[in-house]
């Protein structure tokens, strides 16, 4: 019989499953290094706005009333006037058939949220207020950042995300990670607005903390160390290889042959009855029977004469 057999559809399995990465920067250098920026965002709304008048970024250089506008409008614009979302406008039919209906904002944007739980998402909207934006590229984080696993530090302060779309400073939340685009955004939500004093810690609680002050500690401190596991989807493919009981009942093996290696006439012990060879090696090969792949066995298996047998071969892409 031929050496080669082909698989049929319920043969090949394939798998999908998550795998993933942990990775640690220390140093803002080394973060930027990376590919990881870093923004502030500003509401400065200016009257006449110039391109390029407000800098930000350590790679690439965005305008800060961009960053802010860009920032709103894709994760907080359902959430500007209420930490939980705007209520849906409702209508009322009356008898004289005119529609009345109420004055409340009616959510209408997507805003990525991270979780089913009720949002609460806080954005600045006060004229000059800023936020901080550290934006991880998708080469880094893969699919999605693992919840639970970030982690930011400036050397006083440390963020963590509660794997629900929340960063946290110890009980105080201070603004969101959005998983799936590796954007982190520090808006203070938590922090009342005592400029100046910096984030102190007590045992009786948390006392003169400014906003301000406090994001601009982690989008100017040079000392940032970050930490995140990151998401990718691997592809396994299973390969049932089916050996039958009459089947690939004799061996290749050169060394069988005896005299030339032309003659094609093999050891008497290799053509008894109770002579079975063994499995090393599978080969896979295309339509054109060029080999794609090799799977190595971890040790010689010997073939049986009386049973079939199936050998998985798994191959991750």
């Amino acid at each position: 019989m031929s050496v080669y057999k082909p698989f049929i559809t319920s043969d090949v399995t394939v798998s999908p499953f998550k795998v993933n990465k942990t990775f640690t920067f220390g140093g803002t250098a080394a973060l930027t290094g990376s590919g990881i920026d870093i923004f502030i965002g500003d509401n400065i709304n200016p009257t006449l706005w110039v391109s390029g008048s407000n800098p930000t970024g350590y790679i690439n250089t965005q305008d800060k009333f961009l960053v802010y506008r860009s920032i709103r409008e894709l994760y907080y614009y359902n959430y500007l006037f209420g930490n939980d979302g705007s209520s849906v406008t409702t209508a009322s039919f009356n008898p004289d058939g005119t529609i009345t209906t109420t004055t409340a904002y009616t959510p209408n944007a997507y805003n990525y949220l991270s979780s089913t739980l009720l949002a609460d998402r806080y954005f600045p909207t006060g004229s000059g207020e800023i936020i901080g934006v550290i934006s991880i590229p998708s080469n880094v984080f893969g699919e999605y950042i693992k919840p639970g696993t970030f982690n930011l530090s400036n050397g006083t302060y440390t963020l963590i995300d509660d794997g629900e779309g929340n960063v946290i400073t110890g009980s105080s939340k201070v603004g969101d990670i959005i998983y799936e685009h590796g954007m982190v955004i520090l808006t203070s939500d938590g922090i009342p607005n005592q400029d100046g004093y910096g984030f102190i810690t007590y045992e009786g609680g948390v006392y003169g903390i400014g906003d301000e002050s406090f994001i601009q500690g982690f989008t100017n401190s040079p000392n940032l160390t970050c930490s995140f596991d990151s998401t990718l989807t691997i592809y396994e493919t299973q390969y049932k290889c089916t050996v039958r009981e009459n089947e690939f009942n004799f061996s290749q093996n050169p060394t069988l042959i005896s005299g030339s290696s032309n003659s094609g006439i093999l050891y008497s012990f290799a053509t008894g009855s109770y002579f079975d060879p063994f499995i090393t090696t599978v080969g896979l090969y295309n339509n054109n029977y060029e080999l794609l792949a090799v799977a190595k066995l971890a040790q010689p298996l010997p073939l049986s004469s009386v049973t079939d047998m199936n050998i998985l071969v798994n191959l991750d892409m």
